[in-house]
């Protein structure tokens, strides 16, 4: 078999074994078909460019099935092998994501992967899954936490059942409408504000009326302090309105700004590495589609050599078979790829969930605690106002007719002789 061209890929590609000392060196000759490799881990194994079989074991001249068959490269999915086997569980002290350690990989028979695949795990919109009839028992990430990294990994139809929403989508669709709740309540607290600011101008232009402004006595002195609480309150509604403003409506909607930029960056991000498993797994359906039709063609031939042999024909099988394990080599170029791309996208998964997690517990905090300060500085006003009115309260407890009128009578008295009978 001819040498194969290279490949610029993240695997690193086979190179084929050239002859030492020792059983090689005695027993050069290859049963018909076989051809001999050395893997990336300078490993020697065995091709049978006919049934794409692999052995670690050097075949014998009598042809069968290969007794060691090379080891295929599971994948890594959410955790566990395509196979089914746990990997190392994710710590969920540390949280961090540990790979899982697969055999050497080699090219061997690509029909293989695609079996085991249909039995052990199933792609849904571009993600592989453990097949629900051999699903392994998976421990969650953050058990007893009710946590957004262990629950959003499928996707979903909408509420009119048209269209597929992601988990992550749906994530980002409750993160986006908290957002929107918190600009609605800093438009509450705008109107709050607005109403204090009108009912202290209101307040104020109504203590400097001049209604009973000539009321005398100790009445007169409780009624012109009854005046100035007013004043006096609508001083305590201005600054409550302006510390409203500048400790409740400014900070959540300075919050609210910064949320809405994470959110848009996070969006973007899995978005992105959504796109791309996307299109690596369409990369891994159309090299499968090649590699079947390469070996439909290598078939063709081969029946065609049985008919009539020819050096034409025999020229045609050695290309058809470089096409076909070309094409094998491409498969598992790209299964690797899109394994990389799951991966990736898998451990941003985790985190970015994990960063809306904690996104959302620091937006319900900082709005409670903002609400809490509103209700302090409500009681505050509250006090300041009852201070106000406690003066006004004292004045008209002292209010006393019977002083204020001897108080007038002293200053506007006109004499204290009465009048007598007239005598004739």
């Amino acid at each position: 078999m001819e040498e194969l061209q290279e490949v610029h890929s993240p695997l690193q590609k086979p190179r084929k074994a050239t002859p030492q000392t020792g059983e090689d060196t005695l027993n050069s000759h290859l049963p018909p078909g076989w051809q001999s490799y050395m893997s990336p881990q300078g490993r020697r194994y065995y091709v049978n460019t006919f049934t794409n079989e692999t052995t670690w074991e050097r075949p014998s001249s009598v042809p069968g099935t290969p007794k060691s068959p090379v080891s295929q490269k599971s994948s890594a999915v959410n955790g566990y092998h395509i196979s089914g086997t746990p990997v190392h569980q994710l710590d969920s002290g540390h949280m961090s994501l540990r790979k899982a350690s697969g055999d050497p990989q080699t090219p061997g028979s690509p029909a293989a992967p695609r079996r085991q695949s249909k039995e052990s795990s199933l792609t849904i919109n571009s993600v592989t899954f453990p097949h629900p009839d051999v699903m392994p028992e998976q421990q969650l990430l953050k058990p007893s936490e009710w946590s957004y990294c262990d629950y959003f990994w499928a996707d979903k139809k909408d509420s009119q059942g048209n269209n597929t929403v992601s988990g992550f989508e749906i994530l980002l669709q409750k993160q986006l409408k908290g957002k929107q709740m918190q600009k609605e309540m800093a438009e509450f607290v705008r109107e709050r504000i607005k109403i204090e600011e009108e009912y202290a101008k209101n307040l104020s232009k109504l203590s400097q009326n001049s209604l009973a402004a000539q009321e005398e006595g100790t009445l007169g002195e409780a009624w012109a302090q009854l005046k100035k609480s007013l004043a006096d309150e609508a001083e305590v509604h201005l600054k409550f309105s302006s510390k409203l403003q500048s400790e409740v409506e400014k900070p959540l909607l300075n919050f609210r700004e910064n949320f809405k930029k994470d959110m848009k960056k996070c969006d973007h991000h899995i978005a992105d590495l959504r796109k791309h498993l996307a299109s690596r797994y369409a990369a891994v359906e159309k090299a499968r589609k090649a590699l079947t039709e390469r070996q439909k063609d290598l078939e063709m031939k081969t029946q065609q050599l049985e008919v009539k042999l020819s050096n034409k024909t025999e020229e045609e099988i050695k290309k058809a078979r470089r096409k076909s394990t070309q094409a094998g080599d491409d498969l598992m170029r790209c299964v690797d790829l899109y394994n990389q791309a799951q991966s990736k996208w898998f451990e941003e998964m985790v985190t970015t969930t994990l960063e809306l997690e904690r996104l959302e517990v620091e937006r319900v905090e900082m709005i409670r605690q903002h609400l809490c300060q509103y209700t302090q500085l409500r009681h505050e006003t509250d006090m300041f106002n009852q201070s106000t009115v406690e003066l006004v309260d004292q004045l008209l407890r002292k209010v006393d007719p019977a002083k204020d009128r001897e108080l007038w009578v002293k200053e506007h008295k006109t004499g204290d002789i009465r009048p007598v009978d007239m005598e004739i």
